[in-house]
């Protein structure tokens, strides 16, 4: 069974990509923890990150570390805070989180965006998504 993630990567699920390339794909978090919060996935369906094979992690950081580079070009933030945390879908995902304050990395602390607010968002993100 496709996760909620494969379902994003196939089209069957709308998100707000903010990067995309043949084996990864960016998009915003629909319940974030602050203004940006972004999720890196493989496009290939693996459930941990230690599971991928050595190649994939590898570009999955890079990857990861160009997202946040946009991100920092985005929005003011102190940092980008990484977390790799895995238990709600079962498919490898980094969350990127603008941070400001500690209470960010929480996943506690929540801000509240609408869909108009995450697709501007979104759209400022990958114009400055260097490939």
């Amino acid at each position: 069974m496709s996760t909620l993630f494969t379902k994003i990567i196939n089209g069957e699920i709308s998100a707000h990509k903010v990067a995309e390339n043949e084996d990864f794909l960016a998009f915003l978090d629909i319940n974030p923890n602050a203004k940006g919060h972004t999720l890196c996935i493989p496009k290939k369906e693996v459930n941990k990150i230690f599971d991928l094979d050595e190649a994939t992690y590898l570009h999955l950081m890079k990857f990861s570390k160009k997202v946040a580079h946009a991100l920092e070009k985005t929005i003011a933030c102190k940092r980008v805070g990484m977390a790799v945390v895995g238990l709600e879908v079962p498919h490898v995902h980094v969350h990127l989180i603008p941070l400001n304050d500690m209470k960010e990395m929480t996943f506690q602390h929540k801000v509240e965006m609408d869909n108009n607010q995450l697709a501007e968002l979104a759209q400022s993100i990958a114009q400055n998504f260097e490939v």
